[in-house]
């Protein structure tokens, strides 16, 4: 019988079995790749000083986090929402004397105060990798070519990468298409929603175009280098197209220039990664600076749940399981599950091999089929 405060918050819910060991297996697949890679792990706490959270990257919203007093500072913590921020300190601090470029990569928990609309879970596991030292577009490729090749471990196959240019605005509100400064962030709100009408309204005329630059990566391109008034853009679209070619063929390009929805931190360079199968973003990057150090770097994160969703991995392969009956040999278990065998002992009579899931019972030395 489920009790009433037995049920769990909305966006939260268990990891039973079956999709706790498709989890563990993604899990391992990603860090495997960005270990072979020459990206180091570290594992930063759950908690946070709410300030440190917030202010490593520009752009980050301490509102979405949850927040508590510390008994014992007194001061606010939070639960992280985002990894990558506390990867900025780690390398700003404990590791800001190591060689650069600096590579790590991380996996762990991260929670929202709410969730929105397109995702509904406030607890995500999150993993990536994080180049520090660098965002050039050496540094790009290489995040995303690592990005595609952490989810082809995975399991996955049909993948699709979006490139976006986080600052575009900024670049050419300066001089190229000039923008006042409470004209901003109106403009870059309309390029959002892909509102042509309110675009005009914001006095954003000159940055129309821009909505029609998207699709296919070539034909996007070809009309964004048109677009670009007096050459601002030229450094950026040559970087973008450097990054395509190192993908080649193992994923579909696409460019979206003006797209920012989870892009809070990024500068110039930003992707977003799908693959066939999930509904939502299985991941996101780019390049960005760690406030404090002022260091560059570039890196994304992963998650898991699109990832499973994309893979149809959900579900726990079936295993060959091998039963041992009451005053079984130990040593002969040990050898067995030494060689690969997972094993479950009777604790008691009753124990029906069969009943447990097990394929195989243990008779003598020998594994015989239940």
């Amino acid at each position: 019988m489920t009790d009433q405060d037995d049920l769990l918050p909305i966006g939260l819910e268990d990891a039973l079995p079956a999709r706790a060991a498709a989890i563990t297996r993604a899990m391992r697949a990603v860090l495997d790749t960005m270990d072979a890679h020459g990206y180091d792990r570290v594992r930063p706490p759950l908690i946070e000083f709410e300030r440190s959270l917030a202010g490593r990257m520009q752009g980050v919203a301490t509102r979405r986090m949850v927040r508590f007093t510390d008994p014992e500072s007194l001061r606010t913590l939070a639960l992280r929402g985002d990894m990558t921020v506390q990867v900025g300190r780690i390398a700003a601090t404990g590791l800001a004397e190591a060689p650069r470029p600096l590579r790590l990569c991380y996996a762990g928990e991260v929670a929202l105060l709410r969730a929105d609309q397109l995702d509904p879970a406030r607890q995500r596991l999150q993993m990536g990798a994080e180049l520090i030292g660098s965002d050039a577009v050496s540094a790009a490729s290489e995040a995303v070519l690592l990005a595609i090749a952490s989810l082809e471990a995975a399991g996955l196959s049909d993948i699709s990468v979006d490139f976006t240019l986080p600052d575009l605005v900024d670049v050419l509100a300066d001089e190229a298409l000039p923008l006042a400064a409470d004209q901003r962030d109106a403009v870059r709100r309309e390029l959002d929603t892909k509102d042509a009408g309110g675009l005009a309204a914001a006095g954003g005329q000159a940055y129309l175009p821009l909505l029609y630059a998207t699709g296919p990566f070539a034909e996007a391109a070809a009309k964004l280098k048109a677009l670009d008034a007096g050459g601002e853009l030229a450094s950026r679209i040559e970087g973008l197209e450097a990054i395509a070619d190192r993908i080649g063929g193992r994923a579909r390009i696409t460019l979206d220039p003006t797209e920012r929805h989870g892009f809070e931190y990024q500068s110039w360079f930003g992707f977003t990664i799908y693959a066939a199968g999930a509904r939502n973003a299985i991941g996101r990057g780019g390049t960005y600076t760690i406030r404090g150090s002022e260091e560059a770097a570039t890196g994304f994160s992963l998650y898991a749940e699109p990832l499973l969703e994309a893979s149809g991995n959900a579900r726990e392969a079936a295993r060959d399981t091998l039963f041992l009956p009451l005053g079984h040999d130990t040593a002969i278990a040990d050898r067995l599950r030494a060689i690969g065998w997972r094993t479950i002992a009777a604790i008691g009579e009753s124990d029906d091999p069969r009943a447990l899931g097990c394929s195989h019972r243990l008779e003598g030395s020998e594994a015989l089929p239940v």
